[in-house]
């Protein structure tokens, strides 16, 4: 048994401790970003009692997962990569959708 926890605390070692560098911090203020998009739209569901999407989702998205991206680029991971760059054209697609839907809503007040 302790030999399995020496193991896991080598493994804990070179993977978090080992490795850390300004680009792993960046990778986790990425992530952070990323996560918020949740909490934020968990908040706003709970406050309307009802599934909400609100646009502050859709922008720490695009920042998370641009950062991410970037993160995903300097580790050169194609999985990564791959993913990240996909969900920003997503991202950006929302928040033209949402910029034009308010640019409709304006033309039909005045």
């Amino acid at each position: 048994m302790t030999e399995i926890f020496a193991s896991l605390i080598n493994w804990f070692d070179a993977v978090f401790i080992q490795q850390f560098d300004t680009w792993v911090l960046i990778g986790f203020l990425a992530q952070a970003c990323f996560t918020m998009r949740f909490v934020v739209q968990w908040i706003a569901s709970e406050r309307a009692k009802r599934s909400v999407v609100p646009v502050a989702f859709w922008f720490f998205s695009l920042f998370g997962g641009g950062m991410l991206f970037i993160y995903a680029i300097q580790r050169q991971d194609p999985v990564f990569i791959a993913g990240q760059g996909m969900g920003l054209i997503i991202y950006i697609r929302n928040l033209w959708l949402i910029a034009n839907e308010r640019k409709a809503a304006m033309a039909q007040t005045d």
